[in-house]
């Protein structure tokens, strides 16, 4: 995984389909197991997070998939 600083306050991420899977695993596990002293309010944040990433996911599967580049 990459991270740089896309501008303040922002990052762009470079990773791996695995590793962002399993990113997102995790989050949809504590939003759906998350223990008692979780504020309400960071839940709903993740879900929000979730929620936008569930449509990039739903527009990226009706995008073309991108094709290898040949080694030179």
């Amino acid at each position: 995984m990459r991270l740089e600083w896309a501008r303040p306050g922002v990052l762009r991420a470079t990773a791996h389909a695995f590793e962002f899977a399993a990113l997102v695993a995790a989050a949809r596990y504590v939003v759906e197991s998350a223990p008692p002293d979780i504020p309400e309010e960071s839940l709903e944040q993740l879900r929000a997070v979730l929620s936008g990433y569930d449509d990039q996911a739903r527009h990226l599967h009706q995008a073309p998939a991108p094709q290898e580049k040949p080694d030179p």
